[in-house]
């Protein structure tokens, strides 16, 4: 495991080097040391020059972005700020809301979800949408609906899933940040393979709206994938805050989120774990990536003891996989519905139709069963916050693999990997308490690697800050150049 290297000079290095973050960007528009239209026709740019050997963006509104730019956009935290959504769970008026399918592939979305209209009223820019694995169902981004995206670093290797096609995006410097969501470390997982910052924010703390996903909403939520901690605070300060109505809301913070990351975090009780019951082996690159940050974190003033995981992986998998399970079936079977037929072989991927099959006939007291297990892992793991303040371990088991690894037309494939990949982050999905991979040194490929910090409920300002203050002592930076 190699630490970052941010010694390259700016101009050996790619487009998402010399980008500036969402807060200059917007900063500049707003002193009028940058236009606008500029920035957006740069973006538009950098789409089309860096994303045909990626492929990361799947559905573009550029015309539309730059008449939204010469009307005037509102005068808010991100304005010019130009930014691409993922491809799943959130929509954006007049492109195609796919979710990575074959069977969601016709038609448009006719309105913007909740969240993308709070990224435009703050300004935002929304250029199009990024590719994702299939509903979300795998820690690769791969759909046979569009094709494999690309990891900037190694075109070979995977970009992580399933916001693999927004982490590819923020990575190479086609934008400074992209919309992202995460139901079993979906943002953190690529995040790592990315070497990107990635924060799944509390349960409850960005609404859904208008999809009503309340079963898979438990272990699901949505935010972003940005190079910078502060721009992830300022983001999640445009995104947070419940609808009347919503199902659950988190706690309200302290302060807003872009504060909270500029203050001080304090002295910590950080948990170290780098193994897990019955769990996967750890690889000894992610272990001692964890080790290395808890080094660093020693050393920023925190106090780290090592601990051992209140849960174990498959108990996670099964009680999230019911959970996502019951909803899948809820969502294919109103698509089948609104289209008025049966479903086709060719409608969805292998894997995708096996877990169909396997939870369109579970018995509703499995799915009250899972829901209960689920309140029961997170006060186990909440016991453990009892005398520390966060806890540290690897973002991933293991390094970020080659594409067609988490091949999805093998169901087998998948199932033997996917519980690697999500073996430290999928916990806290069930859980609902934040969690945040911040980038930590490269493995021995020279690709880079994550470590994961999750804090109590509610605790993203805590997290922010401490990231904050890991970005300043060790900062990361792009891939480099090929």
């Amino acid at each position: 495991m190699r630490r970052p290297d941010a010694t390259a000079p700016a101009a050996a290095l790619p487009d998402a080097a010399v980008l500036p973050d969402a807060t200059a960007t917007a900063a500049a528009v707003r002193d009028g040391d940058s236009d606008a239209r500029e920035v957006t026709e740069q973006a538009i740019a950098r789409i089309g020059r860096l994303d045909p050997g990626i492929g990361a963006v799947l559905h573009t509104r550029f015309e539309a972005a730059l008449d939204e730019v010469a009307a005037g956009l509102p005068d808010g935290p991100l304005r010019g700020v130009p930014m691409l959504v993922k491809d799943l769970g959130t929509e954006v008026a007049g492109l195609p809301a796919t979710g990575g399918s074959r069977l969601f592939a016709e038609g448009t979305a006719r309105r913007d979800s909740e969240l993308v209209a709070r990224y435009r009223r703050a300004g935002a820019v929304v250029l199009g949408t990024t590719n994702t694995p299939e509903l979300g169902l795998n820690a690769s981004t791969e759909p046979v609906l569009s094709g494999p995206t690309r990891n900037p670093w190694d075109p070979t290797r995977s970009p992580g899933g399933s916001s693999g096609g927004s982490a590819a995006a923020v990575a190479a410097g086609m934008v400074p940040v992209a919309h992202a969501s995460d139901g079993g470390g979906s943002i953190r997982i690529p995040a790592a393979a990315c070497g990107l910052f990635g924060l799944k924010p509390s349960r409850g703390r960005v609404s859904p709206a208008p999809r009503p996903t309340t079963l898979a909403g438990l272990v699901s939520v949505h935010h972003a994938l940005t190079m910078t901690v502060r721009d992830s605070a300022l983001l999640l300060d445009v995104a947070a805050g419940p609808l009347p109505g919503d199902a659950y809301a988190a706690p309200a913070p302290a302060a807003p989120f872009a504060e909270l990351a500029a203050r001080p975090p304090g002295r910590l009780r950080i948990g170290l774990l780098t193994a897990l019951p019955d769990g996967p082996d750890v690889h000894p690159d992610c272990a001692d990536a964890a080790r290395a940050a808890a080094e660093l974190c020693e050393r920023l003033g925190h106090h780290v003891t090592e601990t051992t995981a209140r849960y174990r992986p498959d108990d996670v998998g099964r009680t999230s996989g019911v959970l996502m399970g019951a909803d899948l079936v809820a969502q294919i079977d109103a698509r089948l519905a609104e289209l008025g037929r049966p479903l086709a072989d060719d409608d969805i991927e292998p894997f995708t139709r096996l877990l169909y099959d396997t939870y369109r006939t579970l018995p509703a007291a499995d799915v009250s069963r899972a829901l209960r297990r689920a309140q029961e892992i997170g006060w186990e793991v909440g016991a453990a916050f009892a005398g520390t303040d966060v806890l540290l371990s690897p973002a991933l088991a293991r390094p970020t693999p080659p594409l067609g690894t988490l091949d999805t037309t093998d169901p087998e494939s998948v199932y033997r990997h996917a519980s690697v990949h999500s073996a430290f982050t999928s916990v806290y999905n069930v859980t609902g308490m934040p969690a945040m991979s911040v980038p930590f040194g490269h493995d021995g490929d020279g690709l880079p690697l994550g470590v994961q910090f999750a804090a109590p409920l509610g605790g993203e300002g805590l997290l922010l800050a401490l990231a904050a203050q890991l970005e300043e002592a060790a900062p990361w930076g792009p891939p480099p150049p090929r």
